[in-house]
C-alpha cells in the first residue's frame, strides 16, 4: 500500500499535474478599470466582484488604472427550443454572450474575445413563478461559469 502511494505521487508531480488554486492574474492588473456601457448588468456586476475576488483593485476611473478590462458587448435572453403538438412552448434556452478584451497602456494583453454560454428548461404553464426563478437562476450560474473562464485566460497571462 505504501509503494502504491508513493508511486501515485512521484507519477502525479512527474506529468506535471499541480493542483488549482486561487487563479493568478497578471501584474499589469493591479489597478484595473472595468470599461462597460451598462454598469447595471448582472454580468459587469460579478465582474467586479470577482476581480476584487481574485486580489484585482478595481479603480473607478480610466485615468488611475494600469489596465483596462472592455466589456464590448453584453448581451443576455432566451428562446423557445421545442413546443408542445398545441403550439405551447414547452422548453426555452437562455443564453449570455460577452465579447470584452484586456489591454494595458498601448500593449494588448487579451484580443477581443467572444463567450456565449447556453442552458436550457423546461417550460410548465402551470408553474410560471417557479419556471421565472429557475430562468434567473440558470442566467446566474452562466455569469457564474463566464467569469470563472474569464479567470481562467487571465491567469494564463
Amino acid at each position: 500500500m505504501y509503494r502504491a502511494v508513493i508511486f501515485l505521487v512521484l507519477f502525479l508531480t512527474g506529468c506535471g499535474f499541480q493542483m488549482r488554486g486561487a487563479a493568478g492574474v497578471p501584474v499589469e492588473m493591479a489597478r484595473t478599470y472595468i470599461d462597460t456601457a451598462d454598469r447595471h448588468s448582472l454580468f459587469y456586476r460579478r465582474v467586479r466582484s470577482g476581480f476584487r475576488n481574485a486580489g484585482i483593485h478595481v479603480v473607478d476611473t480610466p485615468k488611475n488604472a494600469s489596465a483596462i478590462f472592455f466589456i464590448a458587448s453584453d448581451e443576455t435572453g432566451q428562446r423557445v427550443l421545442s413546443v408542445s403538438a398545441r403550439n405551447v412552448p414547452t422548453e426555452f434556452e437562455v443564453y449570455y454572450s460577452i465579447s470584452y478584451r484586456l489591454s494595458a497602456g498601448k500593449s494588448v494583453l487579451l484580443p477581443l474575445r467572444t463567450q456565449t454560454l447556453i442552458r436550457d428548461y423546461t417550460w410548465d404553464e402551470t408553474l410560471v413563478l417557479g419556471k421565472e426563478k429557475e430562468e434567473n437562476l440558470l442566467r446566474e450560474a452562466i455569469v457564474d461559469d463566464l467569469l470563472r473562464i474569464i479567470l481562467i485566460q487571465l491567469s494564463g497571462l
